[in-house]
């Protein structure tokens, strides 16, 4: 076995990465343990990799008391394993992505050609099948368009005025939204913010008070992804304000005013306070069941279906996997087959996760196989996937396990 600071980074797991950013400070356990909340044992079983270290809010105690980003205890961004040639495609056009956001505001200098080539409803069908990859979790085919998408959504907002430029900056928004998920999924954390950073500025250029929220959900993520819990909050509570003062419950309203809650409750999980969570969590539901069917507004899935969803998302949050289980089991059956593959493999996540936290280890494994039919490149390069697979392999490596931790490149 090789030593675990010369294994791939991407082999090791979080608890290592954790060990190593202790030992940087020059701390012992017992150190770590006082200043991060957690026990003297739990630190070491983290540490040895007995214990998994995938929920976020424990990462983000970890983070704080170390004084570093999140994912420097979760390895991410993780490169694929050569034989994964999807994978390979899907990260091929991180480079092209990034340019593009970093363009954004700059003179687009578009030639003769591509000025006569603007065309608002070829766009708004190329955005479209863009946001069709996205929801399906289709990051190869994603990473194939958005490059030439976005160069030309940018020379269009350039050539436009009026009307028509609003409503192609409507477009520019929901595109950087895609590069914003395609980079957060391959683990792109800063890419990923620059990309939210142009969906806020977009989306304020339409001059649609809605749109604009719909931006500020992904504004808020930033926040809560770093443990920055209050202001993450300030901005949900002044989307609810905001919402709660429009007048005509449009279902536009609707979705977006049930999303807000369940960012809410999202925040409040990984802040440990379950009451709020919860409570949050039934406002969406009541939202889900006033709009009274499943919608995709701002390509934010809001429904009875995505709520039921993130049902079982917030205990899993919590480490309550028994109560994740049973909620599970009241709605994995009902899910509806043409709903979006990056909604079901998200909860097939959750739902291995939750098992694991059971001790249930083969459902678990069986769980995080159903998310990666759906949607195998997120699933691979999911933190949690990769950590709980890593921590299962450590007291069982039959085949089957050793296969999938293969397919991750966890070993």
């Amino acid at each position: 076995m090789p030593h675990q600071t010369d294994m791939p980074e991407g082999a090791q797991t979080n608890g290592q990465r954790l060990k190593r950013l202790r030992m940087r400070r020059r701390w012992d356990q017992r150190k770590l343990s006082e200043v991060s909340g957690y026990s003297l044992s739990a630190v070491r079983k983290f540490e040895q990799g007995r214990r998994s270290l995938d929920r976020a809010d424990v990462i983000l105690a970890f983070s704080k008391a170390l004084d570093c980003h999140p994912t420097e205890i979760t390895g991410q961004p993780y490169t694929p394993p050569d034989s994964d040639l999807d994978g390979q495609a899907a990260i091929a056009s991180i480079g092209a992505v990034r340019r593009a956001l970093l363009r954004h505001g700059r003179p687009a200098r578009p030639t003769d050609q591509e000025v006569a080539e603007v065309d608002l409803i070829t766009l708004r069908e190329r955005v479209a099948k863009a946001n069709g990859h996205r929801q399906r979790a289709s990051l190869t085919k994603l990473a194939e368009v958005l490059p030439a998408l976005l160069r030309d959504l940018q020379v269009a907002v350039e050539v436009s005025t009026g009307e028509r430029q609003r409503k192609t900056y409507d477009l520019l928004a929901s595109t950087y939204e895609c590069a914003m998920q395609y980079l957060y999924k391959l683990g792109r954390s800063s890419d990923a913010t620059l990309a939210t950073e142009r969906v806020l500025w977009s989306a304020e250029k339409t001059d649609d008070p809605l749109r604009v929220l719909a931006a500020r959900w992904y504004d808020a993520g930033e926040f809560l992804a770093i443990g920055e819990h209050d202001e993450a909050g300030r901005l949900i509570d002044e989307a609810l304000t905001s919402l709660g003062a429009m007048g005509t419950d449009s279902p536009e309203k609707v979705s977006l005013t049930g999303a807000f809650h369940l960012k809410a409750s999202l925040n409040h999980a990984r802040a440990t306070d379950n009451k709020a969570a919860e409570q949050h969590l039934q406002k969406a539901q009541e939202q889900a069941n006033l709009l009274g069917k499943d919608r995709n507004d701002f390509q934010l899935q809001f429904g009875p279906t995505n709520a039921a969803i993130w049902s079982v998302s917030l205990p899993v949050e919590m480490g309550k996997g028994q109560e994740a289980v049973r909620r599970a089991e009241l709605i994995t059956r009902s899910l509806p087959k043409q709903y979006a593959s990056e909604r079901r493999s998200h909860h097939y996540i959750d739902v291995g996760r939750a098992y694991y936290y059971n001790g249930q280890h083969e459902q678990a494994l069986e769980a995080f196989v159903k998310a990666e039919k759906l949607a195998p490149q997120a699933t691979r390069m999911n933190a949690s996937v990769r950590e709980t697979t890593h921590t299962m392999l450590n007291g069982n490596r039959r085949t089957a396990l050793f296969e999938f931790g293969m397919r991750l490149g966890v070993v």
